[in-house]
């Protein structure tokens, strides 16, 4: 069963500009395993990534419904890309009884992202058997 569904559209340029401009903007938003990926890449997939990874930490405080903020923060969310299949995956959340599925898109200029949540099976009987 569905928890919430999050979406966010973010322009790559103005997240270039952030991290340009502020130091510590990289920190602020990317865990130390997603800051380790982000320095293996090249500039131009170096600002993709960041702005993918903002975008899709802010679509599952959406998803969460919370907002970024005390109940999800940028460094309780890590994605990580799967090593076989590249795809993203959500290595760490804080809600413990969802499981989280994960899109990132984008184009030259704009990055698109997609959380669902869903309810773990087994935590689901429990909220309908309690």
């Amino acid at each position: 069963m569905i928890y919430g569904i999050g979406i966010d559209i973010t322009d790559i340029a103005r997240i270039e500009k952030a991290w340009k401009e502020h130091q510590g903007f990289i920190e602020k938003v990317l865990t130390p395993k997603e800051h380790k990926d982000f320095d293996r890449l090249g500039q131009r997939r170096k600002n993709e990534f960041l702005a993918g990874r903002f975008s899709a930490k802010e679509s599952y405080s959406k998803a969460l419904g919370t907002g970024i903020g005390k109940h999800a923060g940028f460094h309780e969310i890590e994605i990580l890309n799967n090593e076989e299949t590249g795809k993203p995956e959500l290595t760490m959340h804080p809600a413990d009884c969802l499981i989280g599925h994960v899109s990132i898109s984008h184009t030259a200029e704009l990055v698109m992202t997609e959380v669902i949540l869903e309810y773990r099976s087994d935590t689901r009987e429990d909220a309908d058997n309690g």
